[in-house]
């Protein structure tokens, strides 16, 4: 199960946020299943409205980074703008090439945000909501 701080969780709401109304993305670094970087990337999709494709440098440096630090991929992140309970569209599980990370999607759409995870299987075409801890450190 994922782990993440509540600074985690206020970091890619805020993303989110401040990238509405495109949607937001970015991945997150850690250790087995605690997070420890979230990682922005710029979204460079043709349509930023309703898909998301992280900045390919962006993404290279992260990685990077995560080498470095000696962290694993451990989640992708991104948003949806328009949805109140986001689910993964028939784009996301397309384009789902991580099938080891957990998904996590932010919706803006409602009274408050909501952060949802999921796994995401590209090779069957399915996905299954997840759940995840918020550690108070």
């Amino acid at each position: 199960m994922l782990k993440l701080t509540h600074h985690h969780l206020s970091a890619i709401i805020s993303h989110a946020k401040e990238s509405d109304p495109h949607e937001c993305c970015g991945i997150i670094g850690g250790i087995e299943t605690i997070a420890t970087t979230v990682y922005r990337t710029n979204n460079v999709a043709k349509t930023p409205l309703i898909t998301y494709e992280a900045a390919p440098e962006q993404l290279f440096n992260a990685q990077k980074l995560m080498r470095e630090r000696g962290e694993q991929l451990l989640a992708i992140y991104h948003s949806h703008p328009r949805s109140v309970e986001p689910t993964p569209s028939d784009t996301d599980v397309r384009l789902a090439y991580y099938p080891q990370a957990t998904y996590l999607i932010i919706g803006l759409a409602g009274p408050q945000p909501v952060v949802r995870a999921f796994h995401i299987s590209e090779r069957e075409h399915r996905w299954k909501q997840v759940e995840y801890e918020i550690a108070d450190q």
